[in-house]
């Protein structure tokens, strides 16, 4: 597996793709995330990328603050999920959406969002299906470590104090080029990505699966 190493500029190259792209600025996922919010005053949005998740519940009156490990994404906090500079239950509410599969130590990560929120934990990502898959998205971007799947998660938050209250699986539409093109894949590999994901590739678009997740943090 080739190396990638990141400046800022690729990152900001790369962050505007990911606030254009109409798969990650809208969907019924983003949807569940501003239902499952209400109630909430504050949140803080974990590696936000294209900023979509603070966008909309900014929208829904919430005081959000946004973290990422990327410059380019220009997040209000310059760091990683795994070590957020913020004291104890400082949020009602902590959010990460189709992030988690670039985190380096999901244990930690996991640690760190359940500490610093009050109550309410909401995770959303790729749905882990089988090792050709996670070979395919790896040679696509190298800067995904893993996706899970739904037992998996489970076992990560219930290792943190956080009980899982409802969890939902939605389908996302990637148009494929674009998908491609947003993290620079070079011809041979991409070839190679189309290969592996030939069962999941419809009309054009890679189809995958996000598992969603809202999780309260259990009684002390």
């Amino acid at each position: 597996m080739r190396e990638i190493h990141l400046t800022a500029d690729d990152w900001s190259a790369r962050a505007e793709a990911y606030r254009n792209a109409t798969e990650q600025r809208e969907g019924e996922d983003l949807d569940l995330i501003v239902e499952w919010a209400r109630g909430a005053r504050t949140a803080l949005d974990v590696a936000t990328g294209g900023g979509h998740v603070a966008r909309r519940l900014r929208e829904a009156g919430l005081e959000v603050v946004t973290v990422d490990p990327a410059p380019g994404m220009t997040p209000d906090v310059i760091c990683p999920a795994e070590h957020l500079p913020f004291a104890d239950v400082s949020f009602d509410l902590v959010v990460t959406r189709i992030a988690p599969h670039h985190f380096s130590d999901i244990a930690l990560a996991v640690g760190e969002m359940a500490r610093v929120a009050r109550e309410w934990l909401v995770v959303e990502d790729t749905l882990y299906e089988s090792e050709q898959v996670e070979e395919a998205e790896k040679l696509r971007d190298p800067t995904h470590v893993r996706s899970y799947s739904e037992p998996e998660w489970r076992s990560f938050l219930d290792a943190v104090g956080v009980e899982v209250e409802q969890v939902e699986i939605v389908e996302k539409r990637h148009p494929l080029d674009a998908w491609l093109a947003r993290t620079e894949t070079n011809e041979a590999d991409a070839a190679r990505v189309r290969d592996l994901l030939t069962d999941y590739i419809e009309g054009g678009h890679y189809v995958d699966r996000k598992i969603l997740l809202l999780g309260r943090k259990a009684a002390r």
